[in-house]
């Protein structure tokens, strides 16, 4: 990690906290303190995240089930929406063994949130980003392919990447996603952990979230594509990848927000 912070802010307070320059050494650094964390405490780590690649599978076989494999990318793709709630309990399991707490199943029911409230205030946001994800998906394919119902994964891919209303389905799915996904992180990469962190309003850590991407746009962006492209790996196959790959992400996130965000 850089050993020189430059500041942000003078007038520092708990509701107006000071964040931090960071640069891709940090991204770096978080990972491998993830990765620690990760292997410190792999069995509870897993246990969290289970159902995640469960929940996953579900809704493949409801898609597939109701004959709407249309949605899987978009579903895959909304994960990265609401990974920051589905991190807290990692978050949690980091902050506690920084701080040399109990970190074992039983002391995880013990879990305190200062401000839950506005974590569920924020995770209404991101749910209602989701659906908006999903909403916006779904016209874009209706408008690009009408009511055409895909026979199999084979045709429906070979639609997509070998017609013109398959590339534009891509081009313009994409960059509906691309705009949602950048609102969901700019407000929830910081904000989490810290509402978990500390005892503060849903306000100040969006405003703050939000001020950590506008001091690091650069870094924040490539810690944007290095999540990116992490779930989508370990959403191969089957999504059984996420249960190694979430949360060492999670773990990482916790360390970002240490790194991004003056104590």
């Amino acid at each position: 990690m850089t050993s020189l912070k430059l500041h942000i802010d003078d007038a520092v307070s708990p509701a107006h906290p000071n964040v931090r320059r960071i640069d891709p050494a940090d991204l770096r650094d978080a990972l491998v303190k993830g990765l620690d964390d990760f292997m410190a405490m792999p069995t509870f780590a897993l246990f969290l995240v289970a159902v995640y690649p469960i929940i996953g599978l579900i809704l493949f076989w409801l898609t597939f089930g109701l004959n709407m494999m249309q949605l899987v990318f978009p579903l895959i793709a909304g994960f990265a929406l609401i990974g920051p709630l589905a991190a807290i309990g990692l978050y949690e399991l980091s902050r506690r063994r920084e701080q040399g707490l109990a970190i074992s199943l039983g002391a995880l029911k013990d879990i305190h949130f200062p401000c839950i409230r506005a974590i569920s205030a924020l995770g209404v946001v991101l749910m209602a980003i989701f659906f908006a994800w999903l909403g916006a998906a779904m016209a874009v394919y209706r408008l690009t392919f009408g009511d055409w119902v895909p026979p199999s994964i084979a045709e429906f891919v070979h639609q997509v990447f070998t017609t013109p209303a398959g590339w534009t389905l891509i081009i313009v799915g994409c960059s509906v996603g691309l705009l949602l996904g950048i609102v969901a992180f700019t407000i929830s990469v910081v904000s989490v952990p810290m509402l978990l962190d500390r005892d503060v309003g849903v306000v100040t850590a969006v405003e703050t979230s939000i001020r950590v991407v506008l001091a690091n746009p650069q870094t924040m962006a490539l810690w944007g594509l290095i999540v990116a492209g992490a779930l989508m790996i370990g959403s191969l196959p089957f999504l059984i990848g996420l249960s190694v790959v979430f949360p060492v992400l999670g773990h990482s996130t916790w360390h970002l927000y240490r790194a991004a965000v003056e104590a």
